[in-house]
């Protein structure tokens, strides 16, 4: 649902059109509900001040009570005009359930006096994020991804040197060439091409100290592999394409604009689900190394989650789960969601830093992984 035009909307509130669209741009949670809700609260009940304008404002908006400062000097600059506010251009579009179209060493340490599992929750929060330029430094990984992943036999075959399957239209015409002599038979083999790399990141509130530095790791990886990512939080979201953009901070600013569920709530197993109910999402599992960047804390029923994480293994060729929270030499899988899903996973990792995932994931073709392992299937 979005707001109404402007024509459409009585004189008194035509003026407050742009103000939910001015909050989302420096990252507030307005919906385009709460907006309709705010223009129809200052039509219908006609207030007689600045004061009732933003009381209004306040109940329909809801502004977290830590941001109410931020809110109220927004609020006087856009109706007093006391300086310039960039805007965002375009309205918000309906809202949907999926939408589509550097080495980094340092510790992706959590804010001081913040704790995970105190951020997750079921409830959608809508909100944008803007990244600034890292420093991070990717092209060692960027340039060895695309030959560290697993290979696997296409159905494309090659001229090989060793015998193999005879390739007899070619060696029919040797023979032709050469007035009816027997030759050395043409030999053909299978091809062999890397596995896709599936990148399932979780955006939601918990998870947003590392959410930057997993995305540099994906825009690294779809530069130089046969990659794919989703991020996830209340809602799915396909980022391949924006990323698929050569400059690092551009493509991370256009995905950063196309995912409306920044920090908000964690349902991971509805997500998953929404994921695999899209044949032509789910088919990119077939046979992939398919990585969930997520800390886990699925707040609500996991059976969701563990239903989505059985549907993964039956596609998966290698299915792992990465974790910040064992960056803690203490840490255990001890919530009823990682406890149901973990015999399902082929190995759970440290994700704790940007180094951490790319070991891992430059260790995919290998058995033995770089990476800390805090729990892998028995082969």
């Amino acid at each position: 649902m979005t707001p109404p035009a402007a024509s459409d909307m009585p004189r008194a509130a035509a003026p407050f059109l742009g103000f939910a669209r001015l909050l989302r741009s420096h990252g507030f949670a307005a919906s385009s509900e709460q907006a309709t809700t705010f223009m129809q609260a200052i039509a219908l009940l006609g207030p007689k001040s600045v004061d009732h304008i933003q009381e209004a404002a306040l109940a329909a908006l809801a502004p977290p009570p830590d941001r109410r400062a931020e809110f109220d000097m927004l609020f006087r600059m856009w109706l007093h005009g006391e300086e310039q506010v960039q805007q965002e251009g375009d309205s918000e579009d309906e809202e949907t359930v999926v939408k589509e179209n550097s080495p980094g060493l340092e510790l992706l340490a959590p804010e001081q006096g913040e704790a995970g599992g105190e951020h997750a929750s079921t409830e959608e929060r809508l909100a944008r994020r803007v990244f600034s330029v890292r420093a991070d430094n990717l092209l060692t990984f960027q340039r060895r991804i695309g030959q560290a992943l697993p290979q696997r036999r296409s159905f494309r075959t090659e001229v090989a040197k060793s015998p193999g399957a005879l390739d007899l239209r070619r060696s029919l015409r040797s023979i032709v060439r050469s007035d009816g002599d027997i030759p050395s038979p043409v030999w053909r083999k299978r091809r062999e091409a890397p596995r896709r790399l599936l990148l399932l990141i979780d955006v939601s509130g918990s998870m947003k100290q590392y959410t930057p530095g997993y995305l540099d790791v994906a825009h690294a990886a779809v530069q130089a592999a046969r990659a794919e990512v989703f991020t996830f939080g209340t809602r799915l979201t396909r980022l391949t394409s924006e990323l698929r953009v050569r400059e690092r901070s551009m493509a991370v600013a256009r995905a950063a604009s196309l995912v409306d569920d920044w920090d908000g709530g964690t349902r991971i197993g509805p997500s998953l689900l929404a994921f695999l109910s899209i044949p032509r999402f789910a088919t990119l599992a077939n046979g992939a190394c398919v990585v969930i960047l997520s800390d886990g804390l699925e707040r609500g029923d996991p059976a969701p989650m563990e239903l989505a994480i059985s549907r993964l293994r039956g596609r998966a060729w290698r299915l792992t789960f990465v974790t910040p929270l064992a960056g803690d030499p203490r840490f255990r899988p001890e919530t009823a969601a990682m406890k149901a899903i973990l015999p399902m996973l082929d190995d759970l990792k440290d994700g704790s830093s940007v180094a951490s995932v790319t070991d891992f994931l430059l260790s995919l073709a290998r058995s033995a992984s770089a990476a800390k392992t805090i729990w892998r299937r028995a082969s």
